[in-house]
């Protein structure tokens, strides 16, 4: 159905089940009007449950730029096997009656959202998003080399997106190379060289850095476990946890020192905090839950 009004078209037309005899209909010609996602899916498969959720969603937030026919090849298996059909979730998108893409098995959310808005005709800048939310993801989950590759395709679609720079930043300093996390950061052009992103990795890189016990941790801990009122050994344990990457821990630490003696060292250990915010990132949970307890020490 065509509407010329240009208003989507109600849910029931943007996903709903297909079958073999309803293919031509629901599929070759629906797709002449818009790209038509056809998911080929098991009640009894896994990463079918994994996949229809996120893929739906993605579908639905298209606002009718995209449709999506579930098939469950048990069922309906004709066309399945006519397409060659040996596993599933097998995805195929349609365009003008032909297909033009796909994937096999379950995919992030991320790359989800990617593969329906390149269908959906996403801008550039959508496109950008879709591909830093799927780095993030890999970051999350330590997959440096995926994040890097989609950081990568990121930075080539905009060479100067402040997110795609630092995070590329972040997975080289993540790995150990801070030589050329700060090579990638140059790349940011100057009126973007303060964007929070860059800045956060900045002070991480000065973190790392200004840190030479970072690989001591273990007897840094004992002495402070021996010696609870050693601020000074407390705020080298801070260091050393924030050169490897442990802000959480090392807030942890420099709130204790603030505690007990909010002047202590010309007020390092506040402003050693404030850059672990900032390496953080001010949206992260290290920040948000530090700014509060710091508040809640300065005003008691």
């Amino acid at each position: 159905m065509t509407f010329l009004d240009g208003a989507a078209p109600p849910d029931a037309d943007i996903v709903k089940d297909g079958s073999d005899q309803g293919f031509m209909a629901d599929v070759i010609e629906a797709s002449r009007t818009a790209p038509v996602i056809v998911d080929f899916w098991a009640p009894w498969c896994g990463p079918c449950r994994q996949l229809g959720p996120p893929l739906e969603k993605a579908v639905r937030g298209a606002g009718g730029k995209v449709r999506l026919v579930k098939i469950n090849i048990d069922e309906h298996p004709g066309v399945a096997g006519q397409l060659g059909v040996k596993s599933i979730p097998a995805v195929y998108a349609f365009d003008k009656g032909r297909p033009i893409d796909g994937f096999m098995g379950a995919l992030p959310e991320s790359q989800i959202k990617l593969f329906v808005g390149r269908l959906a005709g996403a801008s550039v800048e959508e496109d950008v998003e879709a591909l830093i939310d799927q780095a993030e993801e890999s970051l999350a989950l330590n997959d440096f080399g995926g994040a890097a590759q989609s950081y990568a395709s990121a930075l080539q679609v905009d060479p100067t997106h402040p997110k795609a720079i630092a995070g590329m930043a972040r997975v080289y300093l993540a790995t150990g190379d801070a030589e050329q996390a700060r090579t990638v950061l140059d790349m940011a052009p100057a009126e973007k060289a303060n964007d929070p992103a860059i800045a956060g990795v900045r002070a991480a890189l000065d973190l790392a850095a200004n840190a030479p016990q970072a690989g001591d941790t273990g007897a840094l801990a004992l002495k402070v476990a021996n010696h609870p009122d050693d601020l000074q050994a407390r705020f080298d344990l801070a260091e050393a946890l924030a050169a490897r990457g442990d802000l959480e821990a090392a807030s942890d630490h420099l709130l204790v020192i603030i505690e007990r003696n909010r002047e202590w060292n010309e007020d390092a250990a506040r402003i050693q905090l404030l850059k672990i915010f900032d390496a953080a990132g001010p949206t992260s949970d290290v920040a948000k839950q530090g700014r509060r307890k710091l508040s809640a020490i300065l005003f008691s």
